[in-house]
């Protein structure tokens, strides 16, 4: 069954209404210039509260051309499972993780995207995915709303753990599980009311539609 991640939570009765609609992978962002960083210190206070209600779900954090050693002491501080490298990171920066990151990758086209698969998904963490496409904007690193795109996903797919990003919503999710048929598939801007608000109507359609639960 596709794995569902819910991306850019910045509160706990959004990141629980996720949780209790079936998510696999709650996703926060550490990357200040987004409308939905949130801090360590809130990232802290968000898990705290939901591990009250369930312990066993598993987190990852985007950040973008993060210092390293930044990345670790946030991992290590906040409790945070993964983090998705999302800038211009090399190969040595994701082995440098251990195991605890994974590269998002923006192709433009199918060559390129063949390269960075090349590059990245062999470092992938033993139980997350391997690799995530987004959709390319030459001025923003993700949550736009912009669509990925579908047929380089699909050819990435065959091969790897897939995590597809990039114009997800709950009336499309279905045919690009169909099409792309990734590891799992990542939403942020698809199931909001604003940046860094969730629909809690669209988050139960969108992850049971994902499944093959229900056609949206």
């Amino acid at each position: 069954m596709t794995l569902v991640k819910i991306c850019g939570l910045t509160n706990s009765a959004d990141a629980l209404a996720a949780l209790k609609s079936g998510a696999d992978l709650l996703g926060f962002i550490c990357y200040a210039k987004s409308p939905r960083y949130v801090t360590p210190r809130q990232i802290t206070d968000i898990l705290r509260e939901l591990r009250q209600w369930q312990s066993d779900f598993r987190t990852a954090a985007v950040f973008v051309n993060e210092p390293l050693t930044s990345v670790r002491q946030i991992l290590d501080h906040t409790g945070l499972d993964l983090a998705q490298l999302h800038g211009d990171e090399t190969p040595a920066d994701v082995k440098q993780l251990s195991g605890r990151a994974f590269k998002a990758i923006r192709p433009t086209e199918l060559r390129e995207a063949e390269r960075d698969a090349r590059r990245f998904a062999d470092l992938g963490p033993a139980a997350g995915p391997d690799l995530l496409v987004d959709a390319y904007d030459p001025d923003a690193y993700g949550g736009t709303g912009h669509g990925a795109d579908w047929e380089i996903a699909s050819a990435l797919a065959r091969s790897c753990r897939l995590l597809l990003a990039g114009g997800l919503s709950p009336g499309n999710v279905a045919d690009a599980v169909a099409t792309v048929q990734p590891w799992g598939v990542d939403v942020s801007s698809g199931v909001e009311t604003k940046p860094g608000r969730k629909d809690h109507d669209a988050l139960r359609v969108f992850i049971a539609a994902a499944k093959g639960q229900i056609s949206p």
